[in-house]
């Protein structure tokens, strides 16, 4: 059994929470249920930052005691998570006791080792970041992280000794790619760490600032909000409070983060444990923004999008799959209610919500409702069983990673395996031929087996309608208590049981139009009559996918480079929500290669391949045999 301890970071309680944090904290779920499911023992900590500026100064514009503020304002994120099905460990608030504690008593241990000292300091600062700045970090005169103005500011502080630990930094990040992910952030920091790095001010006079932790070397000076809310991840873990605990949980797996407070992750946080004598996480993930109007999703802006206005409308699991499905995990991504439909119609309803209503349809017509004694070994079956050890290995790999799209792409070969397998065996035919029982048979039971794999293996993204999945096929015991170990040996789904059929799990919804869907150069002109005599201007050839890549930012686009024998093309292509990057290479696929060069997403396209569609389903039109690279189709 192995140990996994995931944190979110704690979040300001300054106002409600909106679709930023709800994203943060579903990954972080998503990342412990599947830890959990791998047999592993897991801690998941969440929870909220209550002291600095901005909280007081929300209390203030309320006309409340800031303590009272918090205690309100936390409930409100409390609740979200219960809703959002978020199943963590411990809640830490930084105005607990025991938070209180390990802060004073860390600071006390610092500044008795002369980590921290007393100064005066001028300089500008960033009220709604509570961050000082030098001259040279300002962008146009503002600062640097949320572009507002900033004030400047002459008073004596105390200051941790940062600046002695940048060597060791910068060869921490440089000889760990996992400390800091993805490798785009990790090069950040370094760019970050080639200038010099100067000591922190980790204390606010009290005359300016009364609500924080007071420093208990200094009762004029309370802490810097950053410095206190950093050591909750230490705090929860059982620092300075139970050692045992703290010996099997530190270092965490990862701190899951915005890379908006990367810096404040990858370079106050490990040099603060460094003068503590206390390792550092094994890895800080930063993930990207979700863009509105291509601009980053915050209050501050007015474009805040209330997770639970989704949740309400759609449902929480189809919600909590949208967030994980939509997102590679480091790069931005762009919201629209319209894209959320298209996944839901595409991935939830005609792929997963369909086969599992067809299967336990059918097998309640054809036999009875009962899952089949069938043959295990029936050659009908090996297909579907190789995927099924295969999809279990991509859940495994891409876990390792942290990689939760790669999970689901997974996921969805098994799902899409499945459904192509009922297609081709036809049980609806098989049902007419008496001669055909014992493959019909085999044929329900492994739709009927599939569905128990897909219901344990996405229970860490769709918990409710796992357990709705389960319920159907009849399954003994809890989807909650099961393990990815115990979905082996393949036929583990009890012979006998009773199906017990239910209204479809995704039914469809209708789409909806806004501002935010994505449209390619591919999309204009559809529908148009062409002319016989411009069609036959059209060359068609057959060529091998190299390689391909996502496109950066972009959910439904691939970058794919093709050999057509005598030269190769880069050609971008919308099958990113159908189609593995890694499934297409080695793949013949069909090309248009006399069109003009397109730009797509910023990214040269020099041809389009052919692929059929309907309800949102697209499937690549392929030779039946294979051909020569660059042999033309007509």
């Amino acid at each position: 059994m192995g140990r996994f301890y995931i944190t979110t970071p704690i979040y300001y309680v300054n106002d409600e929470p909106h679709l930023g944090h709800a994203y943060t904290t579903i990954m972080a779920d998503v990342f412990a249920r599947y830890h959990r499911i791998a047999g592993d023992e897991v801690l998941f900590l969440t929870g909220t930052d209550e002291h600095g500026q901005k909280v007081a100064q929300a209390a203030k514009e309320r006309g409340v005691d800031p303590q009272d503020h918090c205690d309100e304002m936390v409930e409100r994120f409390r609740t979200l998570w219960a809703t959002l099905n978020i199943s963590c460990d411990d809640f830490i608030r930084t105005t607990e006791a025991r938070h209180r504690r390990v802060v004073q008593q860390i600071l006390q241990q610092l500044y008795e080792a002369g980590e921290i000292y007393p100064d005066d300091y001028e300089g500008w600062y960033c009220v709604p970041d509570e961050r000082f700045w030098t001259e040279k970090d300002l962008v146009d005169g503002k600062c640097p992280e949320c572009g507002r103005e900033v004030v400047r500011i002459s008073e004596r502080n105390y200051f941790f000794r940062m600046g002695k630990y940048q060597a060791w930094l910068t060869d921490r990040i440089r000889n760990d790619p996992r400390f800091v992910l993805p490798a785009s952030r990790r090069n950040e920091m370094l760019g970050f760490l080639r200038r010099p790095l100067n000591d922190l001010c980790i204390s606010r006079p009290k005359a300016r600032l009364s609500w924080g932790i007071p420093l208990p070397f200094d009762e004029s000076y309370v802490c810097y909000v950053w410095f206190d809310a950093l050591i909750n991840y230490i705090t929860a873990a059982g620092y300075c409070q139970n050692e045992e605990a703290f010996a099997r949980w530190w270092p965490a797996s990862c701190h899951l983060i915005g890379k908006d407070i990367l810096t404040t992750h990858s370079i106050y946080w490990p040099t603060m444990l460094k003068a503590m004598g206390v390792e550092a996480p094994d890895t800080v993930m930063a993930h990207g923004w979700w863009l509105v109007d291509e601009e980053k999703m915050s209050k501050s802006l007015g474009n805040a999008i209330r997770p639970l206005d989704l949740a309400d409308k759609y449902g929480v699991d189809a919600f909590r799959y949208f967030l994980v499905r939509e997102m590679v995990l480091g790069m931005d991504s762009s919201f629209g209610e319209t894209g959320f439909v298209h996944r839901y119609n595409s991935e939830l309803a005609n792929d997963l919500g369909n086969l599992l209503n067809r299967t336990v349809v059918m097998a309640r017509r054809y036999l009875g409702g009962i899952v089949p004694q069938a043959d295990l070994n029936h050659p009908d079956l090996s297909a579907l069983k190789l995927q099924a050890s295969k999809t279990l290995d991509g859940v495994t790999d891409a876990l390792g990673e942290l990689n939760p799209s790669g999970i689901l792409d997974a996921i969805w070969d098994l799902v899409r395996q499945a459904n192509r397998f009922a297609e081709v065996q036809a049980p609806w035919n098989l049902a007419r031929d008496p001669n055909s029982r014992n493959t019909l048979k085999a044929t329900l039971y492994g739709l009927l087996e599939t569905m128990r794999y897909l219901a344990v293996l996405l229970f860490p993204v769709l918990p409710d309608k796992a357990e709705e999945i389960w319920a159907q096929i009849g399954a003994d015991g809890d989807v909650k208590k099961q393990t990815m170990h115990g979905l082996q040996p393949w036929g583990r789904l009890r012979a006998g049981a009773r199906l017990n059929a239910g209204s479809p799990i995704f039914p469809r919804i209708e789409p909806v139009e806004d501002d935010h869907s994505e449209k390619t150069d591919m999309d204009e002109g559809k529908g148009a009559l062409v002319p016989f005599s411009e069609f036959q201007k059209l060359e068609f050839r057959v060529a091998t996918v190299a390689s391909a890549e996502r496109v950066p930012g972009a959910d439904r686009l691939l970058v794919l480079q093709v050999s057509l024998g005598d030269e190769q093309r880069q050609i971008v292509a919308g099958v990113a929500e159908q189609y593995r990057p890694e499934s297409l290479v080695g793949r013949q696929i069909v090309v248009a290669t006399n069109l003009e060069p397109a730009t797509i997403r910023g990214v040269s396209s020099e041809g389009m391949l052919l692929a059929a569609s309907a309800d949102g389903r697209v499937a690549l039109l392929q030779p039946d045999a294979e051909v020569p690279d660059g042999a033309e189709v007509g």
